[in-house]
């Protein structure tokens, strides 16, 4: 549909219509409801507040005006407003495969690409993974940069008021392990059921399932996941867990952590080595600042240390882990710590910038080490910052100043650097690419499309990576369009130009979205329903684009599949696995993990 000049795209920006309203429509794949029956809570329950609609706004122009570079064609880059998607979760709350649902554990929220100000990934710090809202989380960047409120939130201790300890705690677990006993070369975690009964020709075989350690009511972060040669390790609430691919039986005994972990590195580094955090106590304003190092080839452990804030607002109840080669970044509010892999040692504090006024809001890692900062709070000048460290001494390479009103979002690619933009007051969004190793602009997203990547938008989160469904190769940008129902389109936009090069359909009707490249072939992974099973596929990235299947996830496990809400999917040398990143108390036995080959 051609729009009229200076139009937005149809649906607005307001938050989705809440489905449990009269007149709703029926999340895709759920279930009918039964006449009489209560709904279901689907749609990410529980709702986020409607900001109300903005699709009558006529859209601004670009958030640079000119851009510092032109176009190919001369012309200026225009990211154009998007419309807000009515449809946060791919899923409504589904009764699992003869297990008690697990309902999500954070607000769903409009999918736009990204959440203004405040990093919304996945494992790391347990980031809950949800569509990205492009208008309400621009506050929580507030929030997190204005100390005072950010301590308040933190600081309910008084120091001179006794308090009963046992307020503070969260209860303990009935138990730490499912209650079934596990076939006894397990874990104690193995699912009962047969689930590759009644299996059809073509599909995939169940390899393993995992069910969740036991939590208490407050729940446990499941973050990381982490295939390594013959083993696949997984974080869950305190322990770490690591499983053979083919079979699932336990490749090392089980690390089991004093407290909560709270926190992980999303990659390894080139040896086989990860860093897990957790919490310094059981209190629920406990920081997160215990570091544990463990290998994943046989889960051996490393160095282990408490790292300490560093300012009076610099609070860690949530940290961030980010890896750059021998180089590990911990996040806080207000600062950040570099640590030698190797040992431990510290190398520098990353922390405010221009003696006060600018001060991180977060990393990204990888190939580089990017900071984003939050810059003037509340004055005339509040604006977002990018820098490139120098991973060993921490020292700025480039610093890209955005305009006002424009905040960082997310890193959708560390490199090349792409960053992900959106402004509250004009109600648009932008993505950017920058220049190899520099703040220059290469250019800027041009589409009319709306963007659902699911990514991490829990409120005190600081990841800026981890989205899932974003693929980067040298080329194009690999975005899951957001649809009200139905199949999706995965669309590549070019690097160099900014626009759409080439789009391709979901082979069914639900989402699709991308993983990575690998080989010249786009992998992603196609979201199964109620009643039908997910696939892997992969799409050429030249010649025709057809998705083609390699690997079909039976109909029969699509119930367990579909209910991974919060999650961390994988596909290494044809197997895909899939686990959740948050666990929530349940009555009966909530999900870990799922693996699925031929």
């Amino acid at each position: 549909m051609t729009q009229p000049p200076n139009q937005p795209p149809p649906g607005g920006f307001g938050a989705p219509q809440d489905p449990r309203q009269g007149g709703a429509p029926q999340p895709p794949g759920q279930p009918p409801q039964a006449p009489g029956q209560p709904p279901q809570p689907g749609y990410g329950y529980p709702q986020t507040p409607q900001p109300g609609p903005y699709g009558t706004q006529p859209p601004q122009p670009g958030p640079y005006g000119q851009p510092q570079q032109p176009g190919p064609y001369g012309q200026p880059t225009q990211p154009g407003p998007y419309a807000q998607p009515t449809q946060p979760g791919p899923y409504g709350a589904q009764p699992q495969y003869g297990y008690p649902q697990q309902p999500p554990t954070q607000p769903q929220f409009p999918a736009g690409p990204g959440a203004p100000g405040t990093p919304p990934g996945g494992g790391g710090g347990g980031g809950k993974r949800k569509k990205l809202v492009m208008v309400v989380a621009a506050a929580v960047a507030a929030l997190l940069v204005a100390g005072g409120v950010t301590y308040a939130v933190v600081s309910g201790d008084d120091e001179g008021t006794k308090k009963s300890e046992a307020k503070n705690k969260d209860p303990e677990p009935t138990a730490s392990a499912p209650a079934n006993p596990g076939t006894g070369d397990g874990d104690g975690h193995e699912g009962k059921e047969d689930l590759n009964e009644g299996r059809q020709a073509g599909e995939a075989k169940v390899l393993w399932y995992k069910e969740a350690p036991k939590v208490p009511g407050s729940g446990g972060d499941a973050p990381g996941m982490w295939v390594y040669g013959d083993t696949v390790v997984k974080a869950a609430y305190k322990q770490l867990l690591a499983y053979k691919v083919g079979t699932g039986k336990t490749a090392w005994k089980a690390i089991e952590f004093p407290q909560k972990i709270c926190a992980a590195t999303q990659t390894a580094t080139d040896d086989g080595r990860i860093v897990v955090a957790y919490k310094e106590g059981t209190k629920s304003d406990a920081k997160c600042n215990q570091l544990q190092v463990i290998n994943l080839k046989n889960g051996d452990k490393g160095w282990g240390k408490p790292v300490k804030e560093e300012g009076l607002f610099d609070f860690a109840l949530r940290s961030q882990l980010v890896l750059v080669g021998d180089i590990l970044m911990v996040g806080r509010d207000q600062s950040g710590t570099a640590l030698r892999m190797s040992d431990g040692k510290k190398l520098y504090v990353a922390d405010k910038k221009d003696e006060g006024t600018c001060f991180p809001n977060g990393f990204a890692g990888g190939e580089k080490l990017l900071m984003a900062l939050s810059c003037g709070a509340s004055t005339d000048n509040q604006h977002d910052e990018l820098q490139q460290l120098d991973p060993q001494t921490g020292r700025a390479l480039w610093t890209k100043k955005f305009a006002k009103g424009w905040r960082i979002g997310k890193i959708f690619s560390v490199s090349p650097t792409i960053v992900y933009l959106s402004n509250e007051d004009k109600k648009q969004f932008n993505i950017m690419v920058l220049k190899e190793n520099s703040d220059k602009t290469r250019s800027e997203a041009i589409t009319k499309d709306s963007f659902a990547p699911e990514c991490d938008t829990s409120v005190l989160s600081r990841e800026l990576g981890g989205c899932l469904g974003v693929a980067v190769d040298d080329k194009y940008l690999y975005l899951p369009t957001n649809e009200k129902s139905g199949a999706n389109h995965v669309v590549a936009i070019g690097l160099a130009t900014g626009k759409e090069a080439w789009r391709t359909k979901s082979p069914l009707d639900e989402t699709m979205l991308p993983l990575k490249v690998e080989n010249g072939e786009l992998i992603a992974y196609v979201t199964p329903s109620y009643d039908s099973g997910g696939r892997v596929v992969s799409i050429a990235t030249s010649g025709s684009h057809k998705p083609e299947t390699l690997l079909q996830h039976p109909k029969g496990t699509s119930r367990i599949e579909s209910g991974f809400y919060s999650k961390d999917v994988d596909y290494v040398d044809g197997r895909f696995y899939i686990s959740t990143t948050s666990i929530m108390r349940t009555s009966g036995q909530a999900k870990l993990m799922l693996a699925y080959g031929k």
